[in-house]
């Protein structure tokens, strides 16, 4: 297989074999997408999946040999997997890192309005999006709650075929002669994102008969919304498009269809010299805050807990190891759009189907925010996806002052370590249902698994 082809896509230059593969390969993330609907329930099914797989919590071990598979639950919201080598831990790690946040609406923490007898959830919304996607669609509450005696609540609601669905409302066009005159992105303002919640009551008021159900169904008092973590997500499992299935269409992709191919890769990767680290972050959808978040110290902190197991507990060591790690970032990158092609600049654009894609660099107008890679660690890792016929692609997001973006790569570079964007690329980002191509996101899955496996 050629691994670099910009005339050919990564599905025409498969065997029948490595098709079949794919086809399998994209039944089980769509399995995965339809799991790991939140954050949460990522961490939950990364761990499932882990522990299947023979990972044990960091915990228990009371030292470090080569094979052994170890985890770390960072507050039930991101995960480091984790297969230890044969070199010392100090001489560097392989890193894919991804993150397992989406862009989504949260619930605020009083959330329960009423409006002319109609009841509202009042919302903030999370992540870079375009709130006027988000009107006119069934959309689920998934989350978690705690009650005033510190009980936890899962609360999934709208994701089972029988159950009630939210919905955002929108002007009829007959009315909406003031909003067509506004702005793309100011016709629908953040405040105007309500969905509705119910309004049936024999009462004048409505509000105190939908918290009446929230209590006897759920368990939940009003009161309750201030310790929650509740999320509204589009009520729409994964889908295959096109008459020939060559795509899928979720909520998530971004990061999921990188965090899945994270995941199968360090389940089936070979054990290798370097110890082999798999990172599924939170929070990178809002800059990677808080302790959840890479700007964290989880990371480091895991690292160091590891090379403590081998007898080296002095910092110089951590130092070290981030030193001689080496990262690839897998975050998906924008692929092109030939309806909206003024916004993309065709020669160093990633094309939808065409492999895994290596970004040099991120950022925004002149690279700021950005890792830029150095052409050393690009090198080897070009050498890596050809000798194992990974198909792969360059790309930026988007002409030079149109925009940007970021993603983790820059922050694991401040640690030292050589860092690059690895992911796939995909249509629609950060829109409530977005399209990636399968042949894309089992490239992806070859990538990390050959830069697991490498030396």
């Amino acid at each position: 297989m050629k691994a670099f082809d910009r005339e050919n896509s990564a599905w025409a230059r498969f065997s029948q074999e490595e098709r079949l593969d794919m086809e399998e390969y994209s039944k089980k993330y769509r399995q995965f997408l339809d799991t790991a609907r939140t954050e949460r329930l990522a961490n939950k099914e990364i761990i499932r999946q882990a522990q299947a797989a023979g990972f044990k919590p960091l915990g228990e071990y009371t030292s470090l040999a080569a094979g052994d598979k170890v985890y770390w639950d960072q507050k039930g919201k991101s995960v480091i997997l984790a297969v230890i080598g044969t070199d010392p831990i100090e001489q560097g790690l392989k890193i894919v890192g991804s993150h397992i946040d989406c862009p989504r609406l949260d619930l605020k923490a009083m959330p329960v309005v009423e409006k002319n007898k109609i009841v509202y959830f009042k919302t903030h919304y999370y992540g870079g999006l375009k709130k006027y996607q988000w009107v006119c669609l069934p959309l689920s509450l998934v989350g978690v709650v705690y009650t005033a005696d510190g009980r936890k609540i899962d609360v999934s609601i709208g994701e089972n075929p029988a159950d009630p669905v939210f919905y955002i409302n929108d002007i009829l066009p007959h009315l909406g002669k003031d909003q067509a005159e506004k702005k793309l992105g100011e016709a629908i303002e953040g405040e105007m994102l309500m969905p509705l919640v119910g309004s049936y009551s024999e009462e004048e008021k409505t509000k105190p008969a939908i918290l009446n159900i929230l209590k006897n169904k759920y368990g939940i008092e009003e009161e309750d919304f201030a310790s929650a973590e509740l999320e509204i997500i589009p009520a729409v499992k994964s889908r295959d498009v096109g008459l020939d299935r060559s795509m899928i269409m979720s909520h998530g992709h971004d990061d999921r269809v990188c965090s899945y191919g994270n995941l199968a890769a360090i389940l089936t990767a070979a054990p290798g010299a370097k110890t082999q680290a798999a990172l599924f972050a939170d929070k990178e959808e809002i800059g990677s805050v808080g302790n959840t978040g890479v700007h964290s110290s989880y990371f480091p902190d895991f690292v160091s807990e590891l090379l403590a197991l081998q007898g080296q507990t002095e910092e110089l060591y951590l130092r070290r190891t981030m030193r001689n790690s080496e990262v690839l970032s897998a975050d998906v990158c924008a692929a092109l759009d030939p309806v909206f092609d003024s916004c993309y600049e065709p020669d160093n654009s990633a094309k939808l189907g065409y492999g895994i894609c290596l970004c040099k660099y991120t950022g925004a107008r002149g690279k700021s925010g950005s890792n830029d890679a150095n052409a050393e660690f690009l090198s080897k890792i070009r050498q890596i996806f050809n000798q194992h016929d990974v198909p792969w692609q360059t790309g930026e997001l988007g002409k030079v002052d149109q925009g940007g973006g970021g993603t983790i790569a820059y922050i694991m570079a401040d640690w030292g370590c050589d860092v690059v964007d690895c992911g796939v690329a995909m249509l629609s980002m950060h829109a409530p249902l977005e399209i990636v191509a399968k042949a894309d996101a089992y490239s992806g899955y070859l990538a990390y698994k050959a830069f697991f496996e490498s030396k």
